[in-house]
């Protein structure tokens, strides 16, 4: 029975000193993890910070490239007819989409849903537009009609997608 009691007298002891040695590294272990963690993070925000500001930036020049007055405006070139505005308009819209397509990974998908909306509504315009014009119709009648459309409506899908995009920037940076 000594014996078994001096054995505990050791045990105990050691156990108690050993299980605190455990506790104490793990905590520390733990922490050093979380801290290593928040600089990684910290990092890797420092470095997606400008991409993402600049992936907003890029789509919300996209955004005004297509808005109707603009596109009509810069696509407009003298002894165009109608059939060939059209034609560029179209292309223009989808190139400048297709340009900037990528950037959906750094926007949020409510923001890029609006962006493809936009698209998709002034690409609808045009379409209407053309409809409305005989097929030897000039440019500037399908301009006309364009800019009317485009003109009967508070706020155009772009301009919508735009101020969504700068209120989610807010949030965010």
């Amino acid at each position: 029975m000594d014996i078994l009691l001096e054995i505990l007298k050791l045990l105990i002891p050691s156990g108690a000193v050993f299980a605190a040695t455990y506790f104490i590294i793990k905590k520390f272990s733990d922490s050093e993890q979380k801290r290593r963690d928040y600089e990684l993070r910290k990092a890797m925000l420092s470095m997606t910070t400008p991409i993402r500001l600049q992936a907003y930036e890029r789509i919300i020049i996209f955004l005004e490239r297509i808005e109707p007055t603009t596109l009509v405006l810069r696509t407009n070139k003298a002894g165009m007819n109608a059939p060939m505005l059209y034609t560029e308009l179209i292309k223009a819209v989808k190139t400048e989409y297709e340009h900037n397509i990528s950037q959906q990974i750094y926007v949020s998908a409510n923001a890029w849903h609006l962006v493809k909306t936009a698209k998709e509504e002034t690409l609808k315009l045009i379409n209407i537009s053309i409809s409305k014009v005989p097929d030897n119709a000039k440019a500037q009648d399908l301009a006309q009609i364009i800019l009317q459309i485009a003109s009967g409506v508070e706020k155009t899908p772009t301009q919508i997608s735009i101020d969504f995009l700068k209120k989610e920037v807010a949030q965010h940076f």
